[in-house]
């Protein structure tokens, strides 16, 4: 001491416990030269006296002006040795840190400034008093002096920024003190801890993803805080490690998976977003390792599906998608009756979106391991029934895809379509609003052709005769517009060439008899347009109601799209496709002038190129009626049966390709005449029961007297 008191002057000494700043602030750069000056000579020892001066009678003295003096002493002869001061830290700096739990807030003021400016100078030099360090501004970041609080925040970014330059730092000794704090629940303390994992996940050389299991549990808590600065950064910083999770080749994700199926049910809509995210990213990393974990994983995301959060739900569904892709092996530890078990649970939500995924898995499961899922079909069958009825299209279609799944097998087939055909009889309103979707997707999920089929052999026998009109009328519809049937289509239009399509034709004719348009469209898909001419001169006035002319009006306005552009470009050739235009102007008969699809129709034939034909062919293909100016003269010697058919057999007009055609013409009219006396029964029913007064037959066309004008039938 006496070495430091004969180079430092008494003044000097006065002045550093000085009351006033200022005075203090002069004696200290007395000192930074003094120190200077000792240095450069290479006097050490006095420099460390002058060091132990300063600790032993300023900053542990009992007068607070004195501790003042000390810090701000103790800082000055650090700035005064410069690149020297490395060989004295362990006399600068511990005095300084005891002063961080001084009573007086300024003296931690003075402290926090001190320390920061022995850091400045000895930079990384100091990083073996980390985490003593870390430990103090741990605890000032929660003081109640918010002087000493900013301090404290200078300091730590000074800290921060030497840490990640150094090559000294050891993570291994830093996490159990990382750990030990992560519970804190003082929001001050959560920020700083929050920040510091976030600084030293971003140092390439600080490996924070091993020791992340130590402290994720922790980073979870922090999301729910009252903060919002605090959930974002603790956000921030979890982000910033599963970015790591996604470039690293090796991580240990079933360590981490219990805390995430935990955190993914927190009440807290944060926790729960962040859980669900980092669920779903380790699927798609490390789905293998985390077979064990799926039926909990699967658990914690059906319900977050129709959570209230729509962040929560998108995550949710990509997470449960993602996790439905992975092939797993019950072989391998995957539960099936688990899961099966959750996925038939959730068929009992409340929330849509949470039963259409629960179909998903179960659809999944029969797809990938179908025998194991059939051991638990009387277990789901019920359920998988009653969800038809559900009130959602989508649920209702993913029914349809788990029954198709069950019905690859023949007998599970004829059952479900028996069962659909049923469940469109009693809920009429079934088939108007979801009749097309259900049938396209069955068609796409089971073949369409064998779907037809079935349905047409269901019908072709149906005692209700009004619902086996409107099913086929349905069923025609979709197959002459559904892009699902597009290959039905094909096939049909080689019905007179190819036998398959001829085996189609005659199937679907049976029940297509049920509807007189429905005929007429299935003949002109097909081709054979000499039976569809003859369909269309069969029908009788019963026939031609006002059902049946909304029904042609939507069949000329179909003859107009693409799926007829065949037939249309067949109008190029009106000699070799008589019968086309036979049948095309037989529609043109019988549809009201007024009608917007007589105009289209006329407008269509109007364009076929004018020829004629000779008198042979005229009597050959109709009965001389006027329209036949559009005939073609033809090579002498030709024949015609079927349009585009020459030189064949003339006595075999009835039959083609195998198709009796006189026979199909008969089931056609006697099912015509079935449904006519089921009419008049109707209608007699229908006018016992009603008084006396006349009522209008808005069955039967308007007679010509009581012809309604020009826009008053709708069609």
């Amino acid at each position: 001491m006496a070495d430091a008191l004969s180079v430092i002057p008494a003044s000097v000494l006065r002045n550093l416990s000085d009351k006033l700043y200022e005075k203090r602030k002069n004696a200290a750069l007395d000192i930074e030269g003094i120190v200077k000056q000792l240095a450069a000579a290479g006097d050490h020892d006095k420099i460390t006296a002058v060091i132990n001066l300063l600790t032993t009678e300023f900053t542990y003295s009992p007068q607070a002006n004195h501790r003042k003096g000390g810090l701000i002493g103790l800082a000055a002869a650090t700035v005064g040795l410069t690149s020297e001061a490395a060989q004295h830290l362990e006399q600068i700096v511990p005095p300084v840190l005891n002063s961080f739990s001084d009573q007086d807030s300024r003296v931690r003021y003075y402290a926090c400034e001190a320390l920061y400016n022995i850091a400045k100078v000895v930079r990384g030099d100091f990083i073996v008093f980390f985490n003593q360090i870390f430990d103090a501004l741990c605890k000032l970041s929660a003081d109640s002096d918010a002087n000493v609080q900013s301090a404290a925040h200078l300091l730590d970014r000074l800290v921060k920024d030497i840490v990640t330059e150094s090559d000294q730092f050891s993570i291994e000794e830093f996490i159990p003190l990382l750990r030990e704090r992560m519970n804190v629940l003082n929001p001050y303390v959560r920020q700083f801890l929050v920040g510091w994992i976030t600084v030293l996940d971003s140092v390439p050389d600080i490996d924070m993803l091993g020791f992340l299991p130590d402290f994720l549990d922790g980073l979870f808590n922090m999301l729910s805080d009252s903060s919002h600065e605090i959930r974002q950064q603790a956000d921030s910083a979890l982000s910033e490690f599963l970015q790591e999770i996604k470039n690293s080749p090796s991580v240990d994700y079933g360590r981490m998976a219990e805390i995430l199926v935990q955190r993914a049910s927190s009440p807290d809509e944060f926790t729960r977003l962040t859980a669900i995210t980092w669920i779903n990213e380790f699927v798609k990393l490390g789905g293998d390792q985390l077979v064990p974990y799926y039926a909990d994983i699967l658990g914690a995301i059906l319900p977050c599906i129709s959570d209230k959060e729509e962040k929560i739900r998108v995550v949710a569904r990509e997470t449960n998608d993602e996790l439905r892709a992975i092939k797993a092996d019950p072989a391998e530890g995957f539960d099936i009756g688990s899961i099966l078990s959750i996925a038939r649970s959730e068929l009992s939500s409340e929330w849509e979106a949470t039963r259409i995924e629960a179909l998903h898995w179960i659809s999944t499961l029969l797809n990938r391991h179908r025998p194991e899922v059939l051991t638990y079909l009387d277990d789901i069958f019920d359920t998988l029934l009653k969800a038809l009825s559900d009130s959602s299209d989508e649920v209702v279609l993913l029914v349809l895809e788990v029954h198709a799944c069950i019905a690859k097998d023949p007998q599970h087939f004829r059952e479900l379509v028996v069962f659909l055909v049923n469940k469109f009889r009693v809920d009429n309103s079934l088939l108007k609003k979801r009749g097309a979707l259900i049938i396209r997707q069955l068609c796409v999920l089971l073949d369409a052709e064998r779907v037809y089929r079935e349905l047409s052999t269901i019908l072709e026998g149906e005692a209700d005769l009004d619902f086996a009109c409107i099913m086929v009328q349905a069923l025609n519809l979709i197959l002459l517009t559904a892009s699902e049937l597009s290959g039905l289509r094909d096939l049909l239009k080689q019905s007179l060439v190819n036998p398959s399509g001829k085996d189609l034709f005659v199937c679907l004719y049976a029940s297509w008899c049920h509807s007189p348009m429905a005929i007429i469209s299935l003949c002109l898909l097909a081709q054979t347009y000499q039976h569809a001419s003859s369909v269309i001169q069969s029908l009788v006035e019963e026939d031609i109601n006002v059902k049946f002319l909304v029904q042609l009006d939507k069949l000329i306005r179909l003859l107009e799209t693409p799926i007829f552009a065949y037939l249309r470009l067949q109008l190029l050739e009106p000699g070799r496709y008589i019968w086309l235009l036979k049948a095309l102007y037989g529609l043109l008969m019988l549809l009201p002038q007024q009608s917007a699809a007589f105009k289209i129709l006329r407008t269509r034939l109007k364009a076929v190129p004018s020829y004629s034909f000779n008198s042979e062919q005229l009597k050959r293909t109709s009965s001389g009626n006027p329209h036949s100016q559009m005939l073609n003269r033809m090579p002498s010697g030709q024949q015609i049966t079927e349009d585009g058919d020459l030189n064949q057999d003339f006595s075999n007009l009835s039959l083609q390709n195998g198709i009796n055609f006189a026979s199909t013409l008969q089931l056609f009219e006697h099912m015509q005449r079935q449904h006519r006396m089921h009419s008049k029964s109707q209608s007699i029913s229908r006018n016992s029961s009603i008084s006396q007064s006349q009522v209008p037959d808005v069955s039967r066309p308007p007679s010509r007297s009581t012809r309604r004008g020009p826009g008053q039938l709708q069609l």
